[in-house]
């Protein structure tokens, strides 16, 4: 789960070989020219052309390799798909790529407490009410069902971020540094703190309910009352307050709708903002249906020339779009 690759289209590959024969070809004049009893002219123009060359196989390079094949699984039990996507620009392949890859969300920048309780909980990931924190990480850079993060230093942070909660019973869990060896109670178990983790250590994720009990256990006891003090005098009749009334209960809240207004100069990062800050705290809910639609409204004045219609067409297709078209007046 930590690879993604880039392929290159036919044709184009062809005209990148071409290319790179040329240059390969002339660079070997030009460091051949005093074998070869070229004249100055002929020297310099050994030299023009492999710098022209040089540049024709860097221009040539991103345009081969145009596609992003992207390995995936909805789930644990189902099998394994392949995503192309078409890159577009004229930056080196990788970046672009990199750059597709956060935008799409398939290689994630930031995860999230929340986001890793849920995934925790949907797979599981759980063995048993713990996960080493060693497992873990292995297991998001093994399965391809679970997200693809840019590094393990981002599953720390996750784990950082739900440690300091103070929400950890509902939305994150609890850390604990080991088990005793007859296996009914945590070592060193802390939550809604902050603490640095190490992916490396022997630590333990714990499930919050499991934590909580043990926590509340072990908490010291205040069972003292204070008695009324000697000689005070009995309230009196009028002095005593009636129970107040029972309180009406609050409605259920059972649905969320939202509309925002993307840049769509920015829309990758705003995008990616919006599932971590909204949709990050829905999808935990327990029985909770989300569903994220994106609408795209392009109002072109001038038209569009077919080459752009050619790649948006394609591209819609390669990403599975509903429902796309161009419209004439």
């Amino acid at each position: 789960n930590a690879l993604t690759f880039l392929a290159a289209d036919q044709t184009r590959l062809a005209e990148l070989e071409s290319a790179v024969r040329l240059y390969l070809a002339w660079r070997s004049v030009d460091k051949d020219k005093v074998s070869l009893n070229l004249d100055e002219f002929q020297r310099q123009q050994a030299s023009a052309k492999v710098r022209e060359h040089d540049q024709t196989v860097d221009v040539r390079l991103p345009e081969a390799y145009a596609w992003l094949l992207v390995p995936g699984m909805s789930d644990a039990n189902g099998t394994l798909e392949w995503q192309q996507i078409r890159l577009q620009g004229s930056e080196l392949p990788a970046i672009r790529a990199s750059r597709k890859l956060r935008n799409a969300e398939l290689l994630l920048v930031t995860l999230g407490a929340t986001r890793l309780r849920h995934e925790l909980d949907r797979i599981p990931l759980w063995r048993g009410d713990t996960v080493p924190v060693r497992q873990l990480a292995e297991d998001f850079a093994r399965y391809l069902y679970l997200p693809r993060l840019k590094s393990p230093a981002v599953l720390a942070e996750a784990i950082e971020e739900g440690m300091a909660l103070l929400s950890w019973e509902v939305d994150a869990f609890a850390y604990a540094e080991g088990r005793d060896e007859a296996g009914n109670r945590f070592q060193a178990l802390r939550a809604g703190q902050h603490l640095k983790i190490d992916l490396t250590s022997a630590g333990l994720l714990v499930k919050s309910d499991v934590a909580a009990a043990q926590l509340r256990a072990e908490a010291p006891s205040s069972h003292a009352a204070t008695a009324p003090a000697a000689g005070a005098a009995a309230a009196s009749p009028a002095s005593r307050q009636t129970a107040p009334p029972a309180a009406t209960p609050l409605p259920v809240v059972r649905r969320f709708h939202g509309l925002v207004r993307l840049d769509p100069t920015r829309v990758g990062r705003d995008a990616a903002q919006i599932a971590q800050e909204v949709i990050q705290h829905l999808t935990p809910l327990p029985g909770a249906k989300v569903e994220v639609l994106l609408e795209i409204q392009a109002d072109l004045q001038h038209g569009a020339p077919d080459a752009a219609i050619r790649t948006v067409t394609e591209n819609c297709r390669t990403l599975k779009f509903e429902s796309f078209e161009f419209e004439e007046e």
